[in-house]
């Protein structure tokens, strides 16, 4: 993630709820780290450095992986980019103002998730 704005917010919520939140810079870290399958994968689709998309289409494209939940969260205009990462499986992807909105909802949700799933 480049936007340390959002890697702040993202991180200040998740503690929130018990989650914790690992922050990658490159496509391999991101491709290890998925191993251990985490309850949610939230992926800035600027980072053009991870090479996201193909992140995403390697997630969804395991069977091991598939069932991880991913959200990507670009600029409003960029409706390719949207696009290209709905092609590639990703769960949502939705406006970078839609995210920071919705981010306590989201996490919420899979916090709960996470919990129930180590029980």
């Amino acid at each position: 993630m480049t936007d340390l704005y959002f890697v702040v917010k993202i991180n200040d919520m998740a503690k929130k709820f018990g989650m914790v939140v690992e922050t990658v810079k490159d496509k391999e870290t991101a491709l290890e780290k998925i191993q251990s399958k985490p309850s949610l994968v939230i992926f800035d689709l600027n980072y053009e450095a991870a090479d996201p998309v193909s992140i995403i289409r390697a997630i969804k494209s395991d069977p091991e992986t598939k069932r991880i939940s991913t959200i990507g969260f670009v600029s409003h205009v960029q409706t390719d980019l949207k696009l290209k990462a709905q092609e590639s499986g990703c769960d949502m992807v939705v406006a970078r103002s839609v995210f920071a909105q919705n981010l306590p909802q989201i996490l919420k949700r899979h916090a709960t998730i996470e919990t129930a799933s180590r029980n």
